[in-house]
């Protein structure tokens, strides 16, 4: 089961999105937004946008995390961390092999 997109009024009255996992977490909040019409543009936005997107890491090189403990022999090692002046973008891997099937899915659009 895929995430879900939730528009709400926050305590200033202003709408703003969150996405959530199926277990309820939340995964992020949007910025503020003019009326539910911009809000749900920009989820719509959102959808289109975020599984062709690439990761940039803006992060110091300093501020690396190191690889938890229990790493199994064998898996892919992840990208090494670019340092914070790099402006290359790093493709995920997979990304090309992966996006054709998700243009092959038909749209569905549901009330919101």
């Amino acid at each position: 089961m895929a995430g879900k997109f939730e528009v709400f009024l926050d305590a200033q009255a202003q709408y703003r999105f969150r996405l959530t996992t199926p277990d309820g977490t939340e995964l992020a909040v949007s910025g503020v937004y003019p009326d539910k019409a911009a809000a749900v543009a920009a989820i719509e936005t959102v959808r289109e946008c975020a599984g062709m997107g690439l990761i940039s890491d803006l992060c110091p090189s300093a501020s690396s995390v190191p690889a938890p403990a229990a790493v199994v022999q064998g898996a892919a090692l992840p990208v090494p961390a670019t340092s914070a002046c790099d402006t290359r973008r790093v493709p995920v891997d997979g990304f090309r092999k992966h996006a054709a099937v998700r243009r092959a899915t038909p749209q569905l659009t549901g009330a919101a």
